[in-house]
């Protein structure tokens, strides 16, 4: 199996986090957010401009972390399936990368 990509306990529940994981074979700056057991992943890119959407390291969230937001435009996007609800890419959607979870360790899954 290849590096995990970080731990569940890396990402406070109900926080977010941002990391750089090798997807699809190079390096990418990644989104995490985490409810309980349940991981979200997304590529750190807005789909409007492709800018990071971190408006401080590592924090993705808005005020009351039930949305995804976009520092730039501030977009707000579904933790649950990054499809964008506000903002200039509305209906667009944030980039899903695939995990798998084993023994606490997050994984990008393979691409078949």
């Amino acid at each position: 199996m290849s590096e995990p990509l970080f731990r569940l306990t890396d990402v406070p529940d109900g926080d977010s986090a941002g990391f750089i994981g090798e997807v699809e074979g190079r390096d990418r700056s990644l989104i995490a957010i985490r409810k309980g057991e349940a991981v979200y992943v997304y590529l750190n890119r807005c789909p409007h401009v492709g800018a990071p959407l971190d408006w401080r390291p590592g924090k993705f969230l808005n005020s009351d972390k039930t949305m995804i937001l976009c520092t730039v435009h501030g977009a707000m996007f579904e933790i649950e399936d990054g499809t964008c609800l506000f903002g200039p890419c509305y209906g667009d959607g944030l980039d899903p990368v695939e995990i798998d979870i084993c023994d606490g360790a997050v994984y990008a899954r393979p691409q078949a």
